[in-house]
């Protein structure tokens, strides 16, 4: 029988994942001797573990949404993997100096995955805390979304002007049609239902002062432009319940502890760029300034908050749009 391999891309880039080299053992640290009651296969008595198969399957169906393969092919596959191993270590390829170097990048690559590991481990998300946060972004007080209109201009002499027409009787859907340069514009100025959290301050600041049916009487200013502000309407939020969002919530908080480990970690080390480093341009008008590294984007316009419930309609964004 003619056994073919299972496509490389499928299973990854681990040079020899799943394969228990009892000959390679002398030159460097590999898995636990594999005795054959414990072996699916044997490659010129190297024996080819039942966990080394296990893990083959499992890696498949991740990377593939759960696709499965026979078994005999995915034998096949480690039997192939260690010929190839052996091939390699007989011409001594281990011992290259791009071996080395690549195999130190892995190391180090999996040496700060297990500290990572080992500090969640040590540090568990508890479910105190996941009611906390849930209870302050999700399910307390702060739980009221809105529906408004928005005219975006450049200036705070153009918003002035609006306003003036608004107090004279035109209509807020037609001025935002004629005048304004957010992608709302045509929809005259409609931004949907959203949350205090999914605007920038300032945004949400005049929404929530104002009552339903009125518009700002002073030209609200954001990072995006000047911008008048009409709300319509205001509600409750139907919020899922602590268990419906707790999967949401745990790898958010996890972030976090992670976050604080790192600027412990970074707080007691000594630590020295030996290179020039750039600094970044300055943004340009109507562009978002990005993040610094190692922190998290602060909620706009166009994105809620981490692990916030969305807005039945999307937000849209206010920032300018390019010149057309």
């Amino acid at each position: 029988m003619t056994n073919k391999l299972v496509p490389f891309f499928l299973i990854g880039a681990s040079l020899v994942a799943g394969c228990d080299n009892q000959q390679s053992s002398t030159t460097a640290p590999m898995a636990p001797k594999v005795d054959k009651a414990d072996a699916v296969a044997s490659v010129n008595g190297v024996y080819i573990s039942k966990t080394a198969l296990q893990e083959l399957e499992s890696d498949i169906a991740e990377r593939t949404q759960g696709q499965s393969f026979p078994k005999d092919k995915l034998i096949e596959e480690l039997v192939q993997r260690e010929l190839l191993v052996q091939e390699a270590l007989q011409k001594q390829l281990d011992k290259s100096p791009e071996f080395i170097q690549r195999m130190d990048v892995v190391r180090k690559s999996l040496l700060s995955q297990a500290a990572l590991q080992n500090y969640l481990k040590s540090n568990p998300v508890t479910d105190e805390e996941i009611k906390a946060e849930y209870e302050k972004n999700v399910g307390g007080e702060n739980n009221m979304e809105y529906k408004a209109r928005h005219i975006l201009v450049k200036t705070e002499d153009e918003a002035k002007k609006i306003i003036a027409q608004l107090d004279k009787g035109a209509k807020f859907d037609e001025l935002a049609k004629k005048t304004s340069t957010g992608p709302s514009g045509p929809e005259g100025g409609d931004l949907g239902w959203f949350a205090p959290s999914q605007m920038v301050t300032p945004f949400s600041e005049a929404v929530i002062a104002l009552e339903n049916g009125k518009y700002t009487s002073e030209p609200v200013e954001t990072q995006f432009g000047w911008h008048v502000i009409l709300r319509e309407d205001s509600r409750q939020q139907t919020m899922p319940a602590l268990e419906e969002v707790k999967e949401q919530i745990t790898p958010y908080l996890q972030r976090q502890k992670v976050q604080t480990m790192m600027e412990n970690l970074r707080a007691g080390a000594q630590v020295e760029i030996l290179i020039p480093i750039e600094a970044p341009a300055a943004p340009q008008i109507g562009e978002t300034p990005a993040p610094d590294a190692g922190t998290e984007a602060a909620p706009t316009e166009e994105s809620p908050a981490a692990d916030q419930p969305t807005s039945e309609k999307p937000t849209e964004s206010l920032e300018a749009p390019a010149a057309q």
